[in-house]
């Protein structure tokens, strides 16, 4: 198996986790490179279903190592709580199967409080975060300020760097948001109480991926969200604050070294275009379509319970997508939620004024696109129980090969319902 690396190729939500989940049967190393736990991985599995926020979601496989790599944020309270939380539904963890990054950053409580009060701040305005704390504590760790979860392995050093973080988060909360104060003692006993529960499972994740690369071992890196969420490339600024491409993965990761003939780069996209939070979204469909496409494939986001905003399939973004990814191959998700239609639209331009194009723009060109549909015809059957490409309605299998084209990467796994084998491989 080479190294492979599994990303979303649009605005997150894509599926990830069950291909993840799909996946780490052929692995002896997961690793979560980005982000926090501001959005969720759903496994349908044997044990049932799981919505994983922070842990990799190899952790079902007791052959497998997961790790949350340097790159992430971390809330150790949260994290805490999710780990419980599984091993409570009969999850075997130990602290062979699960690894953190003593390199990871802590995301406090204040940093969840300064998210809510800057969104409060922003009133319409705001970004439709998740108010997780994820910008504010990746704003730490560029400003220098952020503490690193191996901190929690020296008390009098942290505490010190909970003080020096607490002054100016004080100044802000007091003068700015005009809201109450936190105390050095609270955030301390916060982090040595949850950083307590976790510290078992902290480690020097560069050495053990050393060792694993070493010894040929089968990795797999895990990302969050997608490439339009990128903070570099996405739908600035309404993005996170961390970068999910496969070219951060190793960086993320902490996994040097790595042979580029040995990566392989799956990226997945739903059937149809779904979005999270605020900013454009220029294949947005509203009324009884979308909401019956909703309710149909359960589109509500795993971490905050919001519904998703619903679009045509967007070829213009998802071909961008793919080409940031450098995606090798597609994994195609919820085909099944499209059967019962009797047409399909799938955006292939933006028109913005007199222009007609097919590259993915910035923002503000973003924000005044109209899209350009073909439509192809629709399908009645059920293919959740299909597992062949061949025994797909010919409309469906069209309707594929067009995404395929359009994208111009291969679209090798099609997903036709939320459990473990409901997917056909090409």
């Amino acid at each position: 198996m080479p190294i492979r690396i599994v990303v979303g190729v649009n605005w997150g939500d894509e599926g990830k986790g069950r291909m993840v989940d799909y996946f780490s049967k052929d692995a002896d190393v997961v690793i979560r490179f980005q982000g926090g736990n501001n959005a969720g991985h759903t496994v349908v599995n044997e044990f049932g279903t799981f919505k994983l926020h922070l842990v990799p979601s190899g952790i079902f496989y007791q052959h497998v190592t997961n790790v949350l790599g340097p790159g992430t944020v971390i809330n150790l309270e949260a994290a805490a709580d999710e780990l419980q939380q599984l091993i409570s539904r009969g999850i075997q963890i130990t602290s062979e199967t699960y690894k953190i990054s003593d390199r990871a950053i802590i995301c406090f409580p204040f940093h969840v409080l300064q998210d809510e009060y800057e969104e409060e701040r922003l009133g319409s305005g705001g970004f439709g975060s998740t108010k997780q704390g994820i910008a504010p504590v990746y704003g730490d760790k560029y400003l220098k300020y952020g503490i690193q979860v191996g901190a929690i392995r020296y008390p009098d050093y942290l505490k010190a760097q909970i003080g020096r973080c607490i002054e100016l988060k004080n100044r802000l909360f007091e003068n700015v948001y005009r809201k109450p104060p936190v105390t050095v003692e609270a955030m301390f006993n916060w982090a040595m109480t949850f950083g307590g529960q976790l510290e078992p499972y902290v480690c020097d994740t560069i050495r053990l991926l050393e060792r694993a690369q070493q010894t040929r071992q089968r990795i797999l890196l895990e990302a969050q969200l997608g490439t339009l969420r990128d903070i570099h490339y996405g739908i600035y600024p309404y993005t996170t604050s961390s970068c999910p491409l496969s070219g951060f993965a190793a960086l993320g990761a902490g996994l040097f070294g790595a042979n580029d003939e040995r990566l392989q780069v799956t990226g997945v996209m739903k059937a149809f275009s779904t979005c999270v939070g605020a900013g454009p979204f220029v294949t947005e469909i509203h009324g009884e379509l979308a909401d019956s496409l909703r309710e149909t494939a359960f589109e509500y986001g795993a971490k905050t319970g919001r519904p998703r905003r619903i679009g045509h399939f967007d070829a213009v973004a998802s071909r961008y997508g793919a080409k940031l990814q450098n995606a090798t191959e597609l994994a195609l998700t919820k085909l099944d939620c499209l059967s019962g239609q009797s047409s399909l639209k799938i955006c292939t331009h933006y028109k913005i004024g007199d222009r007609l194009i097919e590259n993915f723009p910035i923002t503000p060109e973003l924000s005044l696109a109209e899209p350009v549909y073909e439509e192809l015809q629709g399908w009645d059957d059920d293919v959740s129980k299909i597992r062949r490409f061949e025994q797909l309605p010919a409309p469906a299998k069209l309707y594929i090969q067009r995404l395929e084209a359009l994208v111009r990467v291969p679209i090798k796994y099609i997903s036709v319902g939320p459990e473990r084998k409901a997917l056909i491989v090409r």
